[in-house]
């Protein structure tokens, strides 16, 4: 990994803990998922990971930390790792596939969640989703609105790091 590789990663997770705590009001409505697909999809699974465990930490120093933490760290880095292949094996994709799939993600990454949180409320997973799948869909339209703000702009930064460092040795 190369140091403008590492100063993107940096930048990323810059963006995405400001961005979580700054409208952390708005329940479960944060960029970080977004970002997190931009990453794996320019920069691969691995950059992905990284900036998933980074800026979980990070964030929930300020947000707060607990069990919930590991579970949010293998939300992101799975979805970090779908972005990743998606991007190594998709030459061109199309900007609503990106859309629709990070919409995806939003449920996806709240199912993975309550699936290890639901034990504390003494119900049944099915009830505890239920009631949870509001602040999910939140997170869902709010994956699509940052990645409508973002991709413009990352994408247009990530496609020129990939066209001047194509054919280095990282």
């Amino acid at each position: 990994m190369n140091i403008y590789k590492i100063t993107l990663l940096a930048l990323l997770a810059t963006l995405a803990v400001v961005g979580r705590i700054a409208i952390s009001f708005i329940p479960n409505v944060q960029p970080v998922t977004s970002v997190i697909i931009l990453c794996g999809l320019f920069l691969g699974p691995f950059a992905g990971i990284i900036l998933a465990i980074l800026v979980t930490f990070v964030s929930n120093m300020i947000l707060g930390t607990g069990i919930w933490t590991i579970w949010q760290i293998i939300s992101w880095g799975i979805i970090a790792v779908i972005s990743g292949i998606m991007g190594k094996t998709i030459k061109h994709i199309p900007f609503y596939v990106i859309v629709i799939f990070s919409i995806f993600c939003g449920y996806f990454y709240g199912f993975i969640v309550s699936l290890t949180n639901y034990q504390i409320t003494g119900q049944g997973f099915l009830a505890y989703y239920l009631v949870g799948l509001p602040f999910d869909t939140n997170h869902a339209i709010g994956n699509a609105v940052f990645m409508l703000l973002f991709y413009p702009t990352i994408s247009f930064i990530f496609k020129k790091y990939i066209k001047n460092h194509l054919n280095t040795n990282e």
